[in-house]
């Protein structure tokens, strides 16, 4: 073969190549998934047994579809009993986003209850405390490291939230929360809302029994046998990104989230919706 068909094959390999590239990377960055999780604790009450609960993290203003209807709709199949967001819900680097937020809340407020823990962006955009009344207005419960219960049948168990330690420098620490909990709840079961991924060894010392949390968006960029490539608060090479991860009788769920990071692209690691059910049986 001559050099000018050499150089002919090799720019239509490297053509395809870098096709190849553009579809994943756009994959990885647009197209929605859902994964399901099993959260098992044989503490869980059994009237709160099979909870479906729909888990959001790092959409940062994120939207999929017209008017977000694929989110919309991905959040309605799951078929929640609950919808439980762990913050980064908009995004410091862009306009305003009030918009965004009321159209995504009154569509999502009448398929499930909807909770509510503020991540880093939520505070660096602002307007965090107006960001918390509009959530209040369409019904949404905003946890500022405080607690409710939710009831199903003759039981209930009881959902927190901590604020993001971007917040107010005199919030309410973790373990003052759960010993609240403790005092007025003794032995129920606690669902933990965190926006950071990096505290599993603090939930376990504490006793929490699930805790859901974001932040990490999946490491970016997953190659195989690890979790991903980078993730803030982590740096290389991140230990919690994506998944269950357990600790004692904690188990942490984290969630990919929707976006890449300061403007780096995802790759392998499509946008997630998370579906977390609750079992009634030991931790894996």
């Amino acid at each position: 073969m001559d050099k000018p068909k050499k150089r002919h094959v090799f720019l239509k390999l490297l053509l395809l190549l870098a096709l190849i590239c553009a579809v994943l990377v756009y994959d990885s960055n647009n197209r929605l998934v859902t994964d399901v999780f099993s959260l098992g604790n044989e503490r869980l009450p059994e009237d709160l047994e099979g909870l479906r609960i729909v888990h959001l993290s790092d959409l940062h203003a994120r939207s999929f579809g017209k008017d977000n209807e694929k989110l919309i709709s991905a959040i309605a199949d799951a078929r929640p009993d609950i919808i439980c967001i762990t913050g980064d819900l908009v995004d410091k680097d862009q306009a305003r986003q009030e918009g965004y937020v009321r159209q995504l809340m009154a569509a999502i407020t009448q398929i499930a209850p909807v909770y509510f823990v503020s991540g880093n962006h939520d505070w660096a955009v602002g307007w965090a405390r107006e960001l918390f009344d509009v959530l209040r207005e369409y019904g949404v419960t905003v946890l500022r490291n405080e607690y409710v219960t939710y009831g199903r049948g003759d039981d209930y168990i009881v959902i927190a939230g901590m604020d993001d330690p971007n917040g107010l420098r005199d919030q309410k620490t973790p373990a003052k929360v759960v010993e609240e909990i403790r005092r007025d709840h003794p032995g129920k079961y606690i669902l933990m809302l965190y926006h950071r991924d990096t505290e599993l060894a603090m939930w376990a010392d504490l006793g929490v029994d699930a805790v859901l949390c974001g932040h990490a968006h999946g490491g970016l960029i997953r190659l195989p046998f690890t979790d991903g490539l980078v993730a803030p608060g982590q740096g290389l090479f991140p230990t919690w990104t994506a998944g269950i991860y357990t600790r004692d009788a904690t188990q942490m769920l984290v969630s990919r989230g929707f976006t890449g990071s300061h403007g780096v692209p995802r790759l392998f690691n499509n946008p997630e919706l998370v579906l977390a059910v609750l079992e009634r049986q030991p931790s894996a």
